[in-house]
């Protein structure tokens, strides 16, 4: 049979990975395919020394990819949304299916770009956006395929994971760490989307719409980053039996879809609480299934590779296959997808950390209990610890609230004379620990 002809676009960390891999396991993948899987073309503003490209048709410009009639499947790494999002409207224009491991693309865009590939009966595969080689989405739109899921938590930035990882086995500040993990290459100049959660968003969006079949919403994403992280709080939630992880958390309450990027006390009994360092588990939950996890790594060249390339493989096992009876792009029809709203942060109900800084006088405590009732909020356990700079510090957990009604105690609790502005609260799951 003729080969499949693949055109890539971006020859960096993962454009070179994914030579690499296609190069080395060019045998065993035609054997999984049916017929060999050739690089085509590849556009790049500059070679990679990484990867061997000699014998291929290389253009600076990466629109001669999108356009060239030879190629069957683009396959986007270039990264970004503007020129990645025109590239791909332009490839799916001139009838090129599409793999892409662009997390932004498809969530602030993916709507769009699955409406244009339907209407020109071509396919978008996106797996490498999410998790780096963990087959996720797959996972999610296949293999849970049978089930109603209930929820969705992970660790889905490494960056971030690495940092809270060397805080609480290392003792050192955020600071500190963030400038470790810049030096090593985990974090960026800018580390913005890391530390702050918009990558993990990114993610949480595709997931959330592949687990519960709605559309991409990235704008009604929560997300809280982990700057505000101390030591203290890492060993106060060891001390109650739980780890800080950045988590993104998706749930179908049956009232709502809840969308939140933020740090998360988990008990340490749970699977997710043990990955360290940078790598990537995301737990899901099925009615049929119950609590499963799936653990590797969440970037770099080659397990990213792996889903770019295990996308092109797909996609050359269905060019035979008429589109509409193709796995649809986000696991249901798209006269299928549900219009369940979007629930804001108030409406999220979940335990709580808090740490306050207090004056040491007779009936603050008293104070602050009195208003924390007075909002619905019950404490679960209580410590104070010896007084720093005149005063006292006071952790605390409290069983499920709403967030709303949090924020309302909190707002009070602050403005009290004797309490510090500076109050940390961190949410609380258990995960069904």
């Amino acid at each position: 049979m003729n080969p499949v002809k693949v055109g890539i676009a971006g020859l960096g960390t993962v454009g070179s990975g994914t030579v690499n891999v296609l190069q080395r396991n060019a045998q065993e993948i035609a054997r999984r395919v049916g017929r060999p899987i050739e690089i085509a073309h590849i556009g790049a503003r500059r070679d990679n020394p990484d990867c061997d490209i000699s014998g291929v048709r290389l253009s600076r410009d990466i629109f001669a990819v999108a356009t060239d009639p030879d190629v069957d499947i683009l396959v986007e790494l270039i990264g970004g949304t503007d020129t990645a999002r025109e590239l791909v409207l332009t490839a799916i224009r001139n009838g090129k299916h599409i793999v892409t491991a662009n997390k932004a693309l498809i969530a602030e865009h993916g709507n769009e770009i699955f409406h244009a590939a339907h209407e020109n009966g071509v396919d978008v595969a996106f797996e490498a956006a999410v998790a780096g080689g963990i087959p996720i989405l797959k996972s999610l739109g296949e293999g849970l395929a049978a089930n109603h899921i209930n929820w969705v938590a992970g660790i889905i930035n490494g960056t971030g994971n690495y940092i809270l990882t060397e805080m609480e086995q290392g003792g050192r500040a955020f600071v500190d760490v963030l400038k470790e993990a810049q030096e090593l290459g985990y974090a960026e100049a800018d580390p913005t989307f890391d530390v702050e959660g918009v990558d993990a968003a990114h993610k949480l969006t595709i997931i959330a719409s592949i687990a519960f079949g709605i559309p991409l919403q990235f704008s009604k994403v929560y997300m809280e980053g982990i700057g505000r992280i101390t030591i203290e709080d890492v060993k106060s939630a060891a001390q109650f039996g739980y780890r800080i992880k950045h988590l993104g958390i998706a749930r179908d309450t049956g009232n709502g879809i809840e969308l939140r990027v933020h740090p998360t006390l988990i008990p340490i009994e749970t699977m997710l609480s043990a990955v360290n360092g940078v790598m990537n588990a995301v737990m899901i939950d099925g009615d049929a299934v119950g609590p499963t996890m799936y653990y590797g790594a969440g970037a770099g060249a080659e397990p990213t590779a792996s889903a770019v390339v295990a996308d092109i493989i797909e996609m050359g096992r269905a060019l035979t296959v008429d589109h509409e009876e193709r796995v649809p792009y986000l696991g249901f029809h798209a006269d299928q997808m549900s219009d369940e709203r979007i629930l804001t942060i108030d409406d999220v109900s979940c335990g709580f950390y808090l740490r306050l800084h207090v004056q040491d006088k007779p009936g603050v405590l008293a104070d602050i209990t009195r208003i924390l009732s007075d909002n619905r909020i019950s404490i679960e356990a209580m410590v104070q610890k010896e007084t720093e700079e005149g005063l006292v510090p006071i952790v605390m957990m409290t069983h499920k609230v709403l967030e709303g009604d949090m924020n309302a105690a909190l707002a009070k609790i602050a403005a009290l004379d004797t309490v510090d502005k500076d109050i940390m609260r961190i949410r609380v799951e258990t995960l069904d620990a």
